[in-house]
């Protein structure tokens, strides 16, 4: 259906009016954003440890020297040639933003169950640097739910999103966000699950700026692997 073609007059009226609204969505996500600042902690009593290229890691070692840790819980499941095109879809903005948060005293790493060979081959593959480590073998992803039982898939019991997307896959996506006080002692401050995630995705937010939109025909339907596009992005750049 075609979209009303209006005076230069008539269009700054609306537009006008739809700043309005934006300006109430702003503050509100301002007054959001403070009440997750806000949210109580949790003290993370088990001792968890990652594989990663320079060894064993814990969870307080990946905050390197910050006090806070964004940790992304990408889906890739031991065993698995299967890259999930959102997980990787996501882990695409990860590299540009963290040359930047990290100097504002927020470290990053990605954490899979896959083991670390496996990991360390899709990360050459897309050509991403940031820290992916493995948590195989431990209950990590289980704990903060993003890995779920057999039986819980079998049941379609998993809990996934707080109990309130009924997902019933044995990984799943999601964002979680420690501290680290002065003494070492490290806390969860947050998790992020489902459509969550989609504050984090930069593209997403270019195309809501636009008359189509997002242009799916179903969640991102249109999403690939970077290197699986018909048309490579620089294409057009190419002399």
């Amino acid at each position: 259906m075609p979209h009303r073609v209006v005076s230069r007059e008539d269009w700054l009226a609306a537009r006008k009016a739809l700043l309005a609204k934006e300006r109430e969505l702003t503050h509100a996500r301002d007054r959001l954003s403070a009440e997750r600042r806000a949210l109580p902690w949790v003290k993370v009593e088990k001792v968890y440890a990652f594989d990663t290229p320079d060894g064993r890691k814990t969870l307080a070692d990946l905050f390197d020297d910050r006090s806070q840790l964004a940790i992304y819980h990408f889906m890739l499941a031991p065993g698995s040639s299967h890259i999930c095109d959102g997980c990787a879809f996501m882990a695409d903005h990860i590299d540009a933003a963290r040359l930047h948060f990290e100097h504002a005293d927020l470290s990053f790493a990605a954490v899979s169950r896959a083991p670390l060979v496996q990991i360390e081959q899709v990360k050459t593959r897309m050509g991403w640097r940031f820290k992916w480590v493995s948590s195989f073998g431990s209950d990590f992803n289980y704990d903060y739910g993003v890995s779920f039982t057999d039986d819980q898939v079998d049941k379609g019991e998993t809990g996934y999103n707080f109990g309130t997307t009924p997902y019933a896959n044995p990984d799943l996506p999601g964002t979680s966000i420690f501290t680290k006080d002065e003494t070492g002692q490290v806390f969860h401050t947050y998790s992020s699950y489902a459509r969550g995630g989609e504050l984090l995705l930069g593209a997403l937010n270019w195309l809501d700026l636009t008359p189509k939109g997002r242009n799916e025909t179903g969640t991102m339907s249109w999403v690939r692997l970077h290197d699986e596009y018909d048309q490579p992005a620089h294409a057009c750049c190419q002399a």
